[in-house]
């Protein structure tokens, strides 16, 4: 693997970790204040964060199938993954 594989096979397992917390934080932090506290700015903050680091993640998942680092089905896989709560964490076995 060259430098620039691992390099983007690292930015893919990072971003991923990010995003995933991002999730969390959205799902468990901000979503219940917002509905429990009456701070609805909580969610804004939280889901422009999370929308932000999600869309790198898709970004990096299309360059890393272009590169020929991860299959489509693999893909498909790390999409679904960033789906559900605490599924980023398991990235790594999709490579």
């Amino acid at each position: 693997m060259t430098d620039t594989n691992t390099s983007m096979t690292k930015r893919f397992l990072s971003i991923g970790k990010l995003e995933g917390y991002s999730y969390l934080a959205l799902l468990f932090i901000a979503m219940p204040l917002k509905y429990m506290a009456d701070m609805p700015l909580a969610v804004r903050i939280a889901g422009s964060i999370h929308g932000a680091l999600f869309v790198t993640f898709m970004v990096i998942i299309l360059m890393m199938i272009r590169k020929k680092l991860l299959t489509t089905e693999n893909a498909v896989y790390a999409f679904l993954l960033s789906l559900i709560p605490f599924g980023t964490f398991f990235l790594r076995k999709v490579l």
